[in-house]
């Protein structure tokens, strides 16, 4: 079968973080497909031999664990052997293997709920991107019979267990920041870990702990909570303002399901938002060009703190495409960050002879780390070094379960194709509520800049059936208020 039929036939698409569907579309018979596929194109490319390494990890989801055995038994039937990292994060996947030069996959869905999961594939240079999954779709795999029930389960006298855990790569990971972060840098801060049911809560722990930090664990689930860094849970805002109203923590600090995007607050509990976190954290590290998806705050430009920005598609895999073009310009450090938090970097970084190697791929220990450094160095608290930028403020949220389909007809009228935008079609809609329409982006959704410099963004979600509406004001009240107002005016588009 073509793994393209596969995804018509399944529903498990690729979105911009891998192959994501409904736990019950995603089979061991689809799991171990797509794998096939996968490894049929590392093959292909020439960055995956018979009988080498494939790394395996995952996060703390239910399904995940039968995820990963159909993906381990796809390895080894395809003549390659798995190495099993354990429950860890993506970031600590990618990144061991790109020290190791492997192929890599993480079982996660990411920030959606449970009911959901996905695949995450990497390349020994790292996360796959838009080409490769051409290219993954394109191969076709053969299935040995026998294996799967009608169901699509494994057989279970056919079925192998996943491979003994190897605790390499955790270990690879928090020496990353350990070894290149000064020692001693964070004592003295006190800070509240909110560790739900993230799967970087022991790498959090560790690292800010190691560094000299005074770390108190919050809020620890056995049960799967989706966290969406982006677009904050009310429960999550309780939480956050509860816990600093103890006046214990100069932060607290968090991740999603996969540790690959971070959450950090400041001290009275109000968590950052990612496209103030990035800015802030690319200062700090000394970048001299970012990549940032098109939906970001345009503080970054109005701060002038950086020689080159290049506005992208959102998504990591644009925003390693942006990072890779201002690195060819001859530009170091080369960092990206995105909305989410999640922060990547194409360059080395040096500090005192200390060596940080590139992670071109969202990681979520990043940036607490440097937030909490810049702070410190500026004598500043996390909410006064936040004010420093640009006052300019975003809000996003999401309408749920509105088909990515529906979300494209009813923008489709606002963008007419080749670059063509209708204006007098986008100020009849949204007019009413923030006046004239002075120009339409549709370099990803529909980015409309009204004669006020406000703005509203409109796009259909990447990997999960939501509508997602980005605003801009000069005031953080402003923001949410035509988030408000956006997502009434888009909820009468269900018809």
């Amino acid at each position: 079968m073509q793994i393209g039929d596969l995804m018509m036939e399944s529903g498990v698409q690729f979105g911009t973080s891998g192959a994501r569907g409904r736990v019950e579309d995603m089979t061991d018979r689809v799991c171990y497909a797509y794998t096939l596929g996968f490894l049929r194109y590392c093959v292909a490319i020439g960055v995956l031999q018979a009988g080498g390494e494939v790394a395996l990890a995952g996060d703390y989801r239910p399904s995940t664990g039968r995820i990963l055995q159909a993906c381990a038994q796809a390895v080894a039937d395809a003549g390659h052997r798995p190495r099993y990292l354990g429950r860890i994060p993506s970031p600590a996947l990618a990144a061991f293997g790109l020290g190791q030069g492997l192929p890599s996959l993480m079982v996660t869905g990411s920030h959606i709920p449970d009911d959901r999961n996905g695949i995450k594939f990497n390349l020994p240079g790292g996360e796959i991107l838009k080409a490769d999954e051409a290219g993954i779709r394109a191969q076709t795999v053969a299935l040995p019979p026998g294996l799967f029930t009608p169901e699509g389960d494994l057989m279970p006298a056919a079925a192998r267990p996943l491979p003994a855990e190897d605790p390499a790569g955790y270990r690879a990971y928090v020496a990353r920041y350990l070894d290149f972060f000064p020692a001693g840098c964070l004592a003295g801060m006190s800070i509240g870990l909110y560790e739900h049911s993230s799967v970087a809560r022991e790498a959090l722990y560790e690292v800010l702990t190691g560094l000299g930090a005074r770390v108190e664990r919050l809020g620890r689930s056995e049960v799967f909570i989706p966290v969406d860094t982006e677009a904050i849970r009310p429960e999550d805002a309780r939480l956050g303002r509860e816990w600093a109203a103890t006046g214990c923590y100069q932060a607290l600090v968090s991740a999603d399901g996969d540790g690959d995007r971070p959450l950090i607050s400041d001290e009275r509990g109000e968590w950052l938002r990612g496209d103030i976190t990035g800015i802030l954290c690319a200062r700090h590290l000394g970048a001299q060009g970012v990549a940032t998806p098109v939906s970001c705050n345009t503080a970054l430009e109005k701060t002038g703190w950086f020689r080159a920005v290049r506005r992208t598609r959102i998504g990591s895999p644009y925003v390693i495409e942006g990072m890779t073009a201002l690195k060819a310009a001859g530009l170091a450090p080369v960092v990206g960050y995105e909305a989410n938090g999640g922060f990547l970097t194409a360059t080395d970084l040096v500090s005192d002879g200390r060596r940080l190697p590139a992670l071109p791929t969202r990681d979520a220990l990043l940036v607490p780390i440097a937030l909490l450094l810049a702070a410190r160095d500026q004598g500043l608290s996390l909410s006064a070094l936040a004010s420093s930028l640009p006052p300019r403020f975003t809000a996003s949220d999401r309408l749920k379960d509105f088909p990515t389909a529906l979300s494209q007809a009813r923008l489709h009228p606002l963008s007419v194709g080749d670059g063509v935008s209708d204006l007098a079609a986008a100020e009849e809609l949204f007019g009413a509520c923030f006046g004239p329409v002075a120009a339409i982006d549709t370099t990803d959704g529909v980015r409309l800049t009204f004669a006020t410099e406000e703005i509203a963004h409109l796009r259909p979600s990447g990997n999960a059936p939501e509508l997602r509406a980005y605003t801009e004001a000069d005031s953080l009240e402003r923001a949410w208020e035509m988030n408000r107002q956006c997502l009434e005016i888009l909820a009468g588009w269900r018809g």
